[in-house]
């Protein structure tokens, strides 16, 4: 397992690896790397990935630690295509989660040659209704420094209701303690979300492509997946009934099924 980082321009970016196969698996998370970056967090992150390891690298990164004012979902791709270079990466299956499969549409489209299979998880081709809604209300509340109810909220809108009954304790002290790491960090991600529309570039992607949703997603809404499958030539996708956006941390055969997309 490795803790590590690649210089990007001016900063760097954060990385936490683990196994040892010739094959690359990149995975890149969503909006909760607004909140904390995955620096040092290789052996508490390599759990669901248990099947990957005899045959895959695995890379989890985060976005780059300096970002600029309007720094877009296709300037987070273009970094994250540097990462991999400078890592010796010519060609890797990218699993994009929420905002980060925003991310790895963007890497598919304008890089084909580096993406050799893309999973999509819980994630929109631009921010729709549902998600415009959730994700500025979570601005307005990181804005007013309202720490408790921002993570209240992304649980509500994440998990399902057997989960939440379930973990209700556990949720609720998870609210008082955490908050954004860099405040200015968690708004520039969310902000990029808000503006970003791909739809017009998902016929460039070539690759094999597998969505996985929920059919109860109060984040991005119930019909983004469908956007998805209708624009992505020759994907295919499969649907958790019963969960929403937390399908990737509840499902458990979420990563069973990644491993299996990616060896067929």
């Amino acid at each position: 397992m490795k803790n590590g980082s690649v210089v990007i321009d001016d900063t760097e970016m954060y990385y936490a690896s683990f196994g040892k196969g010739k094959k690359v698996l990149a995975a890149i998370p969503g909006l909760s790397d607004g909140m904390a970056t995955v620096k040092g967090k290789a052996l508490f992150l390599s759990a669901p990935y248990r099947r990957f390891i005899k045959e895959y690298t695995v890379y989890i990164f985060s976005r780059k630690n300096k970002m600029p004012e309007g720094y877009s979902i296709e300037d987070m791709a273009a970094d994250q295509i540097r990462a991999l270079k400078s890592l010796g990466i010519e060609k890797a299956a990218v699993l994009g989660v929420s905002q980060g499969g925003m991310i790895a549409q963007c890497m598919a489209s304008g890089y084909p040659h580096m993406v050799e299979k893309l999973i999509l998880a819980v994630t929109a081709p631009y921010a729709g209704d549902a998600a415009a809604k959730a994700v500025s209300s979570w601005i307005d509340m990181v804005e007013k420094g309202e720490y408790a109810r921002l993570m209240t909220d992304t649980a509500e809108k994440t998990y399902s209701k057997g989960y939440l009954k379930k973990n209700r304790v556990m949720l609720k002290l998870s609210a008082r303690l955490i908050k954004p790491a860099d405040k200015e960090r968690f708004l520039i991600n969310a902000k990029a979300i808000l503006r970003y529309d791909g739809r017009g570039k998902l016929k460039d992607i070539t690759c094999p492509t597998l969505i996985l949703a929920g059919d109860e997603d109060k984040t991005v809404g119930t019909a983004a997946h469908h956007e998805l499958k209708k624009l992505i030539p020759h994907s295919e996708m499969h649907i958790y009934r019963g969960l929403g956006h937390g399908a990737y941390e509840e499902a458990k055969d979420f990563y069973d099924r990644v491993y299996e997309f990616c060896e067929k």
